[in-house]
């Protein structure tokens, strides 16, 4: 018999299996590995890395939090049994999150951010230097300090004077606010049953609460799901879809993110249009963006607003709209589903 194997699951348990079996050839010492997290993307399909140690497994009022050092992608964290972002390749999603409603804004000062507790969007939004105030807002004071403690790149932005943490429901807090904002960012966890999240992609909420608390040119902006070819219509085309019913200009964009093992997408809307070139992308980049930006340019991002034509047909002929009592989710689990 082989070594034991450590499977971790995405309900935050793990089972112990054998790397070899009697009829196996004798394993390649050099590729062992001790143990591997197994994310489940749907029921009959599952992706598996190899760990080099669990740094932190545990729960909090609202989710399952884990942070695994893995062997392809260095550090990843896991909220509800689904990768957030993985320290190798989390500046694709991020800087495909936070930057083309920046630059396609013509002075933004004001950036709310709905989720986003490990700080990679708000770090990605403090780039830009004409920014007054990025509020974060994360319902979830454990996975923020956790993150704060655990995820170093962010440690500057969590520091950064313009950023204004705020620990509530990010509903709860647009709600109260007198203010309006030139920018609302939704970097919320996918909307997965039991979750804690999927009611901020409904059709009553942008309308009733995040649209009155934009400026009269400001741009909304969310994650939207897995945008595959065999994925896109879990819940990035009804996202897409509810967006439109509320927004004068609505665009999806995608980008392929490999530790996600798919491709991803945002959806990015306003009652303005979204009319500049590539050439003034660029422009703006490099006018008010501090640093390089690794993934994102002005050719790349009109690219990925272009859709292969399974995935644009599909946003075409969606007709589902989000709304609490008929909501979709992707494969996966919240807390409440353990209680």
């Amino acid at each position: 018999m082989g070594e034991a194997v450590e499977i971790f699951y995405p309900n935050g348990f793990s089972k112990i299996c054998n790397a070899t079996t009697k009829n196996q050839p004798p394993v390649d010492e050099t590729r062992q590995f001790d143990s591997w997290y197994e994310e489940e993307i749907d029921e009959d399909l599952k992706w598996s890395f190899a760990l080099k140690s669990v740094l932190y497994k545990g729960s909090s009022e609202y989710q399952d939090i884990a942070l695994l050092d893995t062997k392809r992608f260095g550090k990843v964290l896991v909220i509800d049994g689904k990768m957030q972002s993985a320290e190798v390749d989390e500046f694709i999603y991020h800087e495909c999150l936070i930057h083309p409603a920046l630059l396609f804004h013509s002075n933004p000062k004001t950036v709310f951010i709905m989720g986003g507790g490990e700080g990679s969007a708000a770090r990605e939004a403090l780039r830009h230097k004409f920014i007054d105030e990025v509020v974060m807002c994360d319902i979830d004071e454990e996975v923020v300090n956790f993150c704060r403690r655990y995820l170093t790149v962010n440690r500057d932005a969590f520091c950064n004077k313009k950023l204004n943490l705020v620990i509530n429901d990010a509903k709860a807090e647009l709600e109260k606010r007198t203010e309006k904002f030139d920018i609302i960012v939704g970097d919320l966890a996918d909307p997965v049953e039991g979750g804690p999240c999927y009611q901020l992609y409904t059709k009553s909420f942008y309308e009733k609460i995040l649209k009155p608390k934009l400026n009269e040119n400001g741009i909304f902006v969310t994650q939207a799901g897995p945008a595959g070819i065999f994925t896109h219509k879990e819940v990035f085309s009804s996202i897409y879809h509810t967006i439109r019913q509320v927004f004068k200009y609505v665009l999806a964009y995608t980008a392929h993110v490999p530790s996600f093992a798919d491709t991803w997408g945002w959806v990015m809307a306003s009652d303005q249009p979204f009319s500049i070139g590539a050439e003034e992308i660029d422009k703006r980049i490099a006018e008010r963006v501090d640093g390089e930006l690794l993934y994102l340019n002005g050719s790349s991002f009109l690219s990925s607003a272009t859709m292969n034509k399974t995935v644009y047909l599909s946003l075409l002929n969606e007709t589902h709209v989000y709304t609490e009592e008929n909501a979709r989710f992707i494969p996966g689990h919240g807390l409440g589903n353990h209680l």
